[in-house]
């Protein structure tokens, strides 16, 4: 057998000691050809030896020495070395024998003179047994090394199942026991289905398998994947018989993982859908709606007439929601990130989510909901995330828990400072901490198999009518964008705990406040400009303005819109669609602002996914109510650079 050092190739070590040179000499000439040698007549110098070259393979020995004997020699070196002795005497002294092979444990008794032939070969069967034991105990300690560092837990067992060699559990307690013990007991029948199926066919066996496991005096699901093999032992061993290695590791990232992304791609799909048709279906909404509206105001209805045109008003909106919350969490808008403080903002959302838990028809001064802010911390620190987007989250959570309690009851809203180890998270958020925000109802609560669904687009519990499905999908999608999550705790009977984790931001990071919703009106006549390439928009929105009392212009094109221009009477007020066939509305701008220095504009859109924000005037979706007109063109003509994107969304879906 060849052995290699760093250096390149080397022979075994052998330690030669006896008190007579001549003796040395005499065993050097007879091994030097095929071991390296080292040599000495002292008995102590050769411990020191020993120290020194830790890889001495076998050590030959005179018993009878000065200073020290063979056997006691032996017996010290046996404290630090593994090396194997053949001991050397020239007298029949059987007590010394004796002594060598119980304290110094020597493999081999030669008396002299030997015989050469049988010394060298004695030297190479115990040299080689040496050699081969190091070996063992070097593969013994890389394979115990593996099975401690693995991430994963290893259970080797015979053809019956039973335990051989496991990192699970310490060996002392395996012993002979079933391989079951070592595994979570939920999967105790997969795992006997696995060992049978390995048995029966040899080939591997792997399965993901589901395990409830104790956190924190808390239940929460784990998912372990089991990969099983059949191994080649016993030699010549059938699949039947042979040995079996499971490897179970913990897979609950990953799977949560693989979760979100599938949940990723049902939004990006559905949003490729809503993308496509929002912009076609919201000039559809804006002018239905807006043509409803006007009809109320200037037709002579009856009572009857009027409430019919209310419900189809009211549902033109519903559209209009829905095809805002298809885009908001399909192709939604990038989140504004920025350090929020809650202690700001959830004083300012608390009226809005008490008129949130308002029952559908209920009497307004008889609502069976009651909301409970609990006091924030004292130490609450600001967190990295998006305060409109965060507001909406908050209040589709109050609107489904209001759903829930169909007798009434209490939603509690609180937050805590919990404990985090991410490294996923921008430089501007702390990677230890995060803020835990609860909103708990006492309602009816849910299933495992319905928690599990509740973030699908379009799954809903609620009865036909009185739900999209998309709630929680909307905030599902925010929160993923904006580094937080969404956990789920219900009992059936019980009530239902939703928690948003929303990570810290770091301190220095500029603190925002949630802007203040303005709107008003302009209190003076203008002069409006409507360009708007559909017939049926453009018509409501010089029907509002109308009514309002302002001067109105709407043409259908930007050749239209510079031909209208007059240099004696110059338009006050520009509103432009922000998609149109030949030029889109931010191209329209510019060249009236061109002809027309100082000009305000107001974008109005049914869809900007894929086209640039107006930086110089304010965006209106559509469709909109004569209110929200109104209160936009108030504040184009104050500032017009405040996004009025946000706002009119919160307006929509308090109506709703």
């Amino acid at each position: 057998m060849t052995f290699w050092s760093a250096k390149g190739p080397s022979r075994p070590l052998i330690l030669l000691v006896d008190d007579e040179e001549e003796i040395l000499v005499a065993l050097t000439d007879l091994l030097e050809d095929q071991y390296e040698i080292l040599s000495t007549t002292d008995p102590l110098r050769a411990l020191d030896l020993l120290r020194e070259h830790r890889d001495v393979a076998t050590i030959i020995s005179d018993q009878r020495m000065p200073g020290l004997t063979g056997d006691q020699l032996l017996m010290q070196a046996r404290g630090f070395s593994d090396a194997r002795s053949i001991l050397l005497t020239g007298y029949a002294d059987l007590e010394a024998v004796v002594s060598a092979l119980n304290q110094g444990q020597v493999q081999a008794y030669v008396h002299k003179p030997w015989d050469s032939d049988a010394l060298r070969s004695l030297v190479g069967e115990v040299t080689q047994h040496c050699l081969a034991q190091r070996a063992l105990r070097t593969e013994q300690a890389l394979l115990r090394g593996l099975m401690e560092a693995l991430p994963i837990g290893l259970v080797f067992s015979d053809r019956d199942g039973r335990c051989i060699r496991s990192n699970v559990r310490d060996e002392a307690e395996s012993g002979a026991e079933t391989e079951q013990a070592h595994f979570p007991e939920s999967l105790w029948p997969e795992v006997s289905a696995m060992r049978e199926g390995v048995r029966r066919s040899g080939q591997e066996e792997r399965l993901v398998g589901e395990v409830l496991a104790e956190e924190g005096g808390k239940a929460s699901t784990r998912w372990h994947e089991l990969t099983r093999l059949a191994l080649a032992w016993p030699e010549g061993a059938s699949s039947q018989d042979a040995w079996q290695v499971s490897m179970d590791r913990d897979v609950t990232s990953r799977v949560v993982m693989e979760s979100r992304l599938r949940q990723a791609e049902k939004l990006q799909s559905l949003g490729t859908l809503a993308g496509g048709i929002a912009h076609d279906f919201n000039n559809l909404l804006a002018a239905i709606s807006g043509s409803l509206e006007l009809l109320e105001d200037i037709a002579d209805l009856d009572e009857a007439s009027v409430a019919l045109l209310r419900n189809a008003a009211d549902s033109a909106q519903r559209g209009a929601v829905l095809t805002r919350r298809l885009l908001q969490f399909g192709r939604p808008r990038e989140a504004r990130l920025s350090a929020v403080s809650l202690e700001q903002l959830l004083p300012g959302l608390t009226d809005l989510l008490r008129q949130s838990l308002k029952k559908r028809g209920a009497p307004a001064v008889a609502s069976p909901c009651a909301l409970c802010v609990e006091d924030l911390p004292q130490d609450l620190p600001l967190v990295w995330s998006d305060a409109d987007q965060l507001e909406m989250a908050l209040l589709n959570l109050c609107v489904n828990a209001r759903d829930a309690m169909a007798d009434g009851g209490t939603v509690q809203i609180s937050a805590r400072i919990v404990d985090q180890k991410r490294t996923d998270l921008p430089a501007e958020c702390c990677p230890e901490r995060a803020v835990a925000l609860d909103v708990v109802d006492e309602g009816a609560g849910m299933t495992p198999e319905i928690a599990a669904r509740i973030f699908d687009p379009f799954f809903t519990t609620k009865d036909v009518g009185r739900g999209t499905g998309l709630g929680l999908s909307s905030v599902y999608g925010f929160l993923s964008r904006s580094y937080g999550e969404i956990t789920v705790e219900s009992v059936v009977g019980e009530g239902t705990r939703m928690t948003l984790i929303l990570p810290v931001a770091r301190s220095g990071q500029q603190r925002i406040s949630q802007p203040e919703r303005s709107g008003g009106t302009v209190g003076r006549s203008l002069k409006v400009l409507v360009l708007d390439d559909e017939a049926p928009v453009r018509m409501v929105t010089a029907g509002f303005l109308a009514q309002d009392g302002h001067e109105v212009t709407a043409v259908a094109s930007l050749e239209e819109a510079l031909n209208s221009v007059d240099p004696a009477s110059r338009f006050d007020l520009a509103i432009i669609d922000m998609r149109m066939p030949e030029h889109d509305g931010l191209t329209c701008a510019a060249a009236l602002q061109k002809a027309m220095a100082g000009l305000k504009v107001l974008f109005i859109s049914g869809h900007t996914d894929d086209m640039p924000t107006p930086e110089n005037g304010l965006l209106l979706p559509k469709p909109f109510t004569q209110d929200a007109l109104r209160g936009a063109v108030a504040e184009t003509m104050r500032n017009g650079n405040v996004s009025m994107e946000q706002r009119s969304v919160m307006e929509i879906v308090t109506r709703e």
